[in-house]
């Protein structure tokens, strides 16, 4: 049933959490709490002993929502704003806590009433209905999504539901209850569920690999080895993104770009955030501990004798992503150093998993050029912000007037890193390693090349704020990159 052939003398009502907003706003509060206040979470598991609706008043008290900012769905938000010129009456009823329901009603100004819970009255499933039977003795027509509407659909009028739960789906087939409206307004799980985990990231951790590659140590153990520990690291790796992503929930909202990110355009849910972050530590420590012991065949695997040194990296890692998501990367400068040893952590991971030592040399170069790589991160987000005419980034230390300073701080960082890799093509190490190492001195313009040109296009403003995703979508880079490979297989070359 279309919506002008409804009755506009029935009452509309709509629901909040999952319906008229696509998250659950109180999990949304919680994360926000989480993020500014971890003690904070203790004092939320004793208000549970004083039932939902005091739990939400609490809550509500510590954190209260941007109404501005909330990931609305806006199919149906048309919708009511169609019937709302049609001069139909209609009411947010939720079981929300009322103080942030009223915030919601005063930002969309097209609600004739509010209907909430006040700290003493849940208001849902039959609570809801029955006020709707006092106020609607007439008939009212209302809008959900979860089970415990489900009641409340079959006794309204003209049923519709938003992003409706498979259980509300399952509950209304068995009453009999057919919706006149699906408003549905969420990208597919599974494309959602692919960007939350950041595939393309796990490029980062093709750095495992760098050890056996630059040693010339490419055998059937050493490649195992680096691959169980590409695969382990990668899916922590996403853990951790996604726990970065449900803290920064409240941030997100408010980037042009990052709220489009699935958790914060509540395309996932934030309970199927912390699902996905249990099974993917939960495999991440599998394939650590349980995947070396099927080649126990190999000769002098490294982890078979010592696998909790690759269990000690891995803790390391999650420790330092752990820390840069509560606390680190809101401090200026301390945020960008962590992000350039959470890529060195990564080619000491391919040592210790593949027993090949790493050199001071290559340490060195990997802590300067990626310190380069993390100020250009922070350059483009101050540049975006720039464009926008703002001046402070949201849970950053920087502001815009720092631009000039981090340009010269990431460009030299990674004219830094040149100079490293020069000193060590004239070591005995890399002599003795390399047969034609006149060769490989090419490397040197590649890369002034590639870290000239980074910085170039970050400061004309067209860098994306991730320098891993340019790398790995500009064709320029993959050219170099490639011509890189190239220069090292002619100084490893017989000929």
């Amino acid at each position: 049933m279309d919506a002008p052939t409804q009755r506009v003398d029935v009452p509309l009502c709509v629901d909040l959490d999952g319906t008229l907003v696509k998250s659950d706003t109180l999990h949304d509060a919680l994360m926000v709490m989480l993020r500014h206040s971890p003690s904070s979470i203790l004092k939320a598991f004793g208000w549970l002993r004083q039932g939902k609706a005091a739990f939400k008043r609490n809550v509500t008290s510590v954190v209260m929502l941007d109404a501005a900012h909330l990931p609305y769905n806006h199919v149906l938000l048309q919708y009511l704003r169609e019937e709302k010129a049609r001069g139909r009456k209609i009411y947010l009823a939720t079981a929300a806590e009322k103080a942030l329901a009223d915030r919601v009603a005063g930002h969309l100004g097209i609600f004739d009433g509010v209907l909430a819970s006040d700290g003493r009255i849940n208001l849902a499933g039959k609570n809801k209905l029955a006020v709707f039977q006092e106020m609607f003795p007439e008939g009212f027509c209302y809008i959900g999504n979860a089970l415990p509407d489900a009641r409340l659909l079959a006794a309204c009028e003209a049923p519709m539901v938003a992003n409706p739960h498979g259980r509300l789906k399952v509950a209304m087939k068995r009453s009999g209850t057919v919706p006149v409206r699906v408003f549905e307004d969420k990208k597919p799980a599974l494309k959602a569920f692919l960007k939350a985990i950041r595939i393309h990231q796990w490029a980062k951790n093709v750095l495992i690999y760098l050890p056996l590659l630059l040693a010339h140590q490419i055998r059937w153990n050493t490649v195992v080895g680096a691959t169980v520990a590409f695969l382990s690291f990668s899916f922590c790796a996403s853990a951790t993104y996604i726990i970065n992503d449900l803290l920064d929930l409240e941030v997100d909202r408010r980037h042009p770009r990052k709220r489009l990110r699935p958790f914060a355009a509540a395309d996932l849910s934030v309970g199927a955030g912390f699902a996905i972050i249990a099974c993917f530590l939960a495999v991440s420590v599998l394939l650590a501990v349980a995947l070396p012991y099927l080649f126990h065949a190999v000769p002098n695997y490294t982890w078979l004798l010592q696998p909790h040194k690759f269990l000690l990296w891995l803790a390391i890692y999650a420790a330092m992503t752990l820390s840069y998501s509560f606390r680190l990367k809101r401090m200026m400068l301390v945020d960008v150093i962590v992000l350039s040893m959470l890529y060195t952590v990564r080619i000491v991971v391919g040592s210790v998993s593949t027993g090949i030592t790493v050199t001071t040399w290559l340490g060195a170069f990997s802590i300067f050029f990626f310190l380069s790589l993390a100020f250009a991160k922070r350059f483009a987000e101050l540049e975006n912000l720039r464009a926008r005419e703002k001046d402070n980034a949201a849970g950053r230390g920087y502001r815009v007037s720092d631009l000039e300073q981090l340009r010269t701080f990431g460009a030299a960082s990674g004219y830094a890193a040149v100079v490293v890799l020069a000193l060590y093509l004239n070591s005995l190490t890399a002599q003795n390693l390399y047969r034609h190492i006149t060769r490989l001195w090419l490397l040197i313009p590649i890369i002034i090349l590639w870290v000239s040109r980074l910085w170039m296009v970050a400061s004309r403003g067209d860098l994306d704020e991730d320098p891993v995703v340019y790398a790995l979508e500009d064709r320029r880079s993959l050219i170099l990159g490639g011509m890189m490979l190239i220069v090292i297989l002619l100084a490893i070359s017989p000929l």
